[in-house]
């Protein structure tokens, strides 16, 4: 018997021996408690959800040198590895306990029991089958009603969860990198944000927490696995980088599915709301400051502490915001580190997203050095200010709608070859606009721009040259009054900027 047949038949059994098929999620109650280290105290709760969706109670507990500290308890949503009367964790040795089960208060007890089959038990003094056998012959006509209405139901809702299976046995099919599971944490997958080539991007929730769960299928192993390793870098906590709460594997063979979660900021990237959204000079300055300021500590070599960086698919759609519009840098999957002593090998030349390509990797005239690999990123972030330009309402002229870098020349989906006869051959840039040349700080950042997109790789600033850059842009414009405006275009040519770091 199949592990699908023997999971109907237990909810079968369970169901008739209860005198309840369905509809008991409606009165289903459960014990709900939150640690607080100041109060404390369970209650119960009735759970409420959907009418199609059973409801079950979970626990979530750890167990620090044999003492127990439950951590939180309450209503779960519908899934099938609920559908059992003991709230029981099944897992070998996970960091955080966690179960849940399909009957009123069954949250009270919790045990952990590794390897435990839930299937119903037999009294040891009693023979294993004959017991059965009346019981089964005794109710045939209800069993095949009630099996045909609970079957046909428990096909229906598989066949529109919300959400793939979670909390599933792991299985390794074969040799791997070094394991980066860190043991299931009680995540719930909620909905779909984004979807990209190497997967997509959930919101979800861990206990109370909301947070962001990227889900790679198995042929992507390779880039999982660098964004986790890059991640788990000493020195990789940093205010401008998203923050990483853990990598794991869940379900098993050709379902597998490889998980890095990671906070969850409900602004989305910054390609996200540049279309929903204009920029105030103030806002600009502030997205752009703290993006180049994540970029900067990315690319910065600390002996001891952390190797230098490079993003290498830096981009609008890369660079996530916090709820005060702070950037953060997300997707590591192609980032490249560079150790004193080690040879940091890339495997092609054109990597990256076309359109943010610089003219050295579309020419594939690149040498696989840490510096080069720098100036590439530095290429984006020319692009990335241009399109933060495009959407600012500072200057005195309209605000066009969002568009992509070089989406006027090669459109929404270019070829490479579209790319290198723009940027190489022709070497056009996304389009200045006259207007901001008129605002003292657009006009200080268009010089920026300039430097940051340069044909050759040695001109271009380095991010920690661009924070400070910003800063100056800000400090400027703070200190001037609108009738000042002409006096200080005058002035900005005569300024002293940074040095352009050209060592990066």
């Amino acid at each position: 018997m199949g592990p699908e047949a023997r999971l109907v038949l237990s909810i079968l059994l369970i169901s008739c021996c209860s005198g309840s098929i369905l509809g008991h999620s409606e009165s289903h109650q459960c014990v709900q408690y939150t640690h607080n280290p100041s109060s404390s105290v369970p209650t119960v709760v009735t759970c409420s959800g959907e009418e199609d969706k059973r409801q079950h109670c979970f626990s979530t507990w750890k167990n620090a040198s044999g003492e127990v500290k439950l951590i939180q308890q309450g209503c779960w949503l519908d899934h099938p590895s609920c559908y059992r009367s003991e709230c029981v964790d099944m897992g070998e040795a996970p960091g955080v306990f966690f179960c849940c089960c399909d009957v009123s208060l069954c949250n009270i007890k919790f045990s952990h029991r590794p390897n435990v089959s839930m299937a119903p038990t037999t009294p040891t003094s009693a023979p294993p089958k004959q017991p059965v056998e009346p019981l089964i012959f005794s109710m045939v006509p209800s069993l095949a009603v009630s099996g045909a209405v609970l079957l046909s139901f428990w096909m229906y809702r598989r066949h529109r969860r919300p959400y793939p299976p979670v909390l599933l046995p792991t299985q390794d099919p074969g040799p791997t990198p070094p394991s980066p599971v860190l043991g299931h944490r009680p995540v719930q997958l909620l909905e779909v944000k984004a979807r990209g080539r190497f997967g997509c991007v959930w919101k979800a929730q861990l206990l109370s927490e909301q947070v962001a769960v990227k889900v790679f299928p198995i042929q992507e192993r390779q880039s999982w696995q660098t964004e986790y390793e890059i991640y788990s870098l000493s020195g990789m906590r940093h205010e401008n980088l998203l923050q990483f709460i853990g990598a794991e594997k869940r379900g098993c063979n050709a379902e597998l599915e490889l998980w890095l979660i990671t906070a969850y900021h409900d602004k989305g990237s910054v390609c996200d709301y540049l279309k929903a959204n204009v920029l105030s000079w103030s806002e600009l300055c502030l997205i752009a400051q703290t993006m180049s300021r994540g970029l900067a500590y990315l690319h910065k070599d600390v002996p001891g502490h952390k190797p230098s960086i490079a993003h290498r698919d830096f981009k609008t759609k890369n660079i996530l915001l916090k709820s005060d519009l702070t950037a953060c840098i997300a997707d590591f999957g192609l980032a490249l580190r560079f150790e004193a002593g080690k040879f940091s090998a890339a495997n092609h030349r054109h990597v990256g997203t076309r359109r943010y390509m610089a003219p050295e990797v579309l020419e594939g005239a690149i040498n696989f050095q840490r510096d080069v690999f720098l100036r590439i990123d530095m290429y984006a972030v020319g692009l990335v200010l241009w399109e933060l330009a495009s959407r600012c309402k500072a200057a005195d002229g309209p605000v066009d709608e969002y568009m992509l870098p070089f989406e006027e020349e090669v459109g929404q989906h270019p070829s490479l070859e579209d790319m290198q006869e723009v940027v190489v051959f022709k070497k056009l840039r996304p389009t200045l606009r006259e207007c901001w040349q008129k605002h003292a700080g657009l006009a200080l950042l268009c010089e920026t721009i300039e430097e940051l997109w340069d044909h050759e790789a040695e001109a271009r600033l380095s991010a920690g040259c661009v924070e400070e850059r910003v800063a100056q842009m800000q400090r400027l414009t703070n200190a001037t009054a609108p009738e000042d405006l002409v006096t200080v275009v005058t002035m900005v040519t005569n300024m002293d900027y940074p040095p352009k770091e050209s060592g990066l």
